[in-house]
Parts: C-alpha cells; structure tokens; sequence
C-alpha cells in the first residue's frame, strides 16, 4: 500500500478556473473580458506588476429563513476567486483601466511602451 498514491492517477486533469476570461490583443493593448457573475465591484480586485496580472475577489452572503418567529433554517455562504496570468507584454499600469458591468469585469491594459526586446549578436 506505501506505493499506492492517486496523485499519478490525477496528472493531466486541469481544474476549470472559477473565472472564465478572453484576452485579445491590439497593436496598443490587450482587453480582457473575465466573466465574475454575482460580484459586487467593490470586492474585486486586479494588481498589476510588469506582465503578471492578478485578478482576485470575495464574497460572503447569510440568509435566514423564519416560520412563526423561529429559525428554520440559515445559511453562510463565503468564497474566494483568484486567478494569475502572464502577458507577452509588459503593461502600462498607469494608464489601464477597469469597468464591471452585468457580472463581466472588463480590463483594457495598454502595453508599456518602448519594450522592444533585442536580439543579441553572438560573436
């Protein structure tokens, strides 16, 4: 039994992501469209640092359901978003911008100018 492990047997199975997103590219930008259904735009939050863009969120709901003045039943709810992707490109962070509407967080990241990359001769 000391050999026997499930890690092997998992290999190859990618977990979904909980935020679902397409990323296209301009000659000036990329826009990324992250699907955030029943978030509030206030508990999202996007960090960017050179390529690397962070996209995380929280959110927490109670419901309480009463008959005749007493609890029947109730519940909490808490959870945690988070998803972490490179760019080609390093991104201008001053000028990216970010808008949430109907559950779609929209993100317009302008690329960072001057970020040529140079091929080295070799002598």
């Amino acid at each position: 039994m000391r050999d026997f492990s499930l890690i092997p047997a998992l290999r190859g199975n990618d977990v979904e992501p909980t935020i679902r997103m397409d990323v296209e590219e301009t000659d000036k930008a990329y826009i990324v469209k992250a699907d955030m259904p029943g978030m509030k735009k206030e508990d999202i939050q996007v960090a960017i640092e050179g390529n690397q863009i962070t996209i995380q969120s929280e959110s927490a709901a109670e419901k309480e359901e009463k008959q005749e003045g007493k609890v029947v039943r109730r519940e909490r709810y808490w959870g945690h978003q988070y998803r972490c992707f490179s760019l080609p490109q390093e991104i201008n962070d001053q000028a990216a911008h970010a808008q949430y509407e109907n559950g779609v967080l929209m993100l317009n990241l302008p690329k960072k100018t001057g970020g040529v990359s140079k091929t080295l001769a070799i002598k």
